[in-house]
């Protein structure tokens, strides 16, 4: 009988992943993953004013010991708190000291679920990990990650990090499913997570108050908002609190469309906004990639395929350069909307998870956009 150890987090995914591993035939063990310590890291938790208020983490961990205890299973838990603090939130509060927007559910992945999780189970004697992720994998006749088939709730671009070895290694029992056909299985065997929410928030962090959550962290430097004219429009409360094409949170009223931001200028401590969700300095048709991962064994043949430059955003045909530094020059005729540095760009060919990277720069009319 094989054995898998899975990442039990305590949502009803991950659940429904443990019992259908089960129903498969495989020895099933659970791990919790502990990543985060909010006394050791002076967190702000939702609600810094209710005593009462439980750590989101250890409810989380409840919630799994009691999916073990249903499912007759030993949970392990097990603490990545150091890994996931120089691995992951590091580079997570660097990326925003440079005023670029990050991915920390990607770099976690990569770092702490697939990595430190996985040598953790390899000691453990697991054949296969297991994740409750919507995304598949094929290890046989080759090595490959697949979409999930629920198309609302497909994963895989979280994924684009992962190494051939860790996808070998790796089990995704409810990508094949949707979200509903996972709580209808929960409620069907009486899981206690049947009807629990979904998570939010930073991975392993949670939901928290961002804006006060990183000013823990990071100074904060206000500034002007000005609109491409240069006049002054408002002020901002650092532009690492801000995203390419957001709109809430500006406080800007008047008339005309709503606005928008469209750039920042940092030299200046400057936020550039703008009226219009089509706003023209929003729209790009070029990036610089870097950082690539690649889960083919000969992405220099790559020239033409399916990208996604944020997590649900709809596909977009895309035209490959590849540079000798290991960077690609990626090309969207038809211009795509906030494009933005820091996220990930992630390429398909199909179903098929070819690799990823983050953007670097962004250009439209081979003129630099101001992100």
């Amino acid at each position: 009988m094989k054995k898998v150890i899975l990442g039990l987090s305590g949502g009803v995914d991950s659940a429904v992943a443990c019992y259908l591993l089960q129903q498969a035939g495989y020895a099933v063990e659970g791990v919790f993953m502990r990543n985060w310590d909010s006394t050791l890291n002076n967190d702000v938790l939702g609600n810094p004013n209710d005593p009462n208020e439980v750590c989101p983490q250890e409810v989380d961990y409840l919630d799994a010991l009691a999916v073990a205890n249903k499912l007759g299973i030993p949970l392990h838990r097990i603490d990545f708190v150091e890994e996931y603090w120089e691995r992951v939130f590091s580079i997570f509060l660097e990326e925003y000291r440079h005023n670029r927007t990050p991915n920390p559910d990607i770099l976690c992945n990569k770092e702490i679920k697939f990595n430190s999780f996985l040598e953790q189970a390899d000691m453990m004697g697991c054949d296969y990990i297991a994740m409750g992720h919507y995304a598949r994998s094929v290890h046989q006749p080759s090595v490959a990650l697949l979409r999930g088939l629920d198309g609302n709730k497909d994963q895989s671009y979280f994924l684009c990090q992962l190494t051939k070895a860790q996808v070998a290694k790796s089990l995704f029992p409810i990508g094949h499913l949707t979200k509903s056909e996972v709580r209808s299985i929960a409620t069907a065997i009486d899981l206690p997570v049947a009807t629990k929410k979904d998570s939010t928030g930073v991975c392993f962090i949670g939901e928290r108050r961002f804006k006060a959550f990183l000013e823990n962290y990071l100074p904060h430097q206000p500034g002007e908002m000005i609109d491409t004219m240069g006049r002054m429009i408002g002020k901002h409360d650092g532009l690492m609190y801000y995203t390419i094409g957001q709109r809430h949170g500006l406080s800007i009223g008047g008339p005309g469309d709503p606005w928008f931001v469209i750039g920042k200028i940092p030299s200046k401590n400057q936020l550039l906004v703008g009226q219009g969700f089509h706003h023209p300095l929003l729209y790009s048709d070029r990036c610089l990639v870097m950082g690539l991962n690649w889960l083919i064994d000969d992405p220099q043949s790559i020239t033409t395929a399916q990208a996604k430059f944020r997590y649900r955003q709809p596909d977009v045909d895309v035209v490959l350069h590849h540079h000798e530094d290991g960077s690609v020059d990626v090309s969207y005729p038809t211009t795509v909307r906030a494009v933005t540095p820091g996220q990930a760009a992630v390429f398909y060919h199909g179903e098929v998870l070819l690799g990823g990277g983050t953007i670097e720069c962004v250009y439209m009319n081979n003129e630099l956009r101001p992100y």
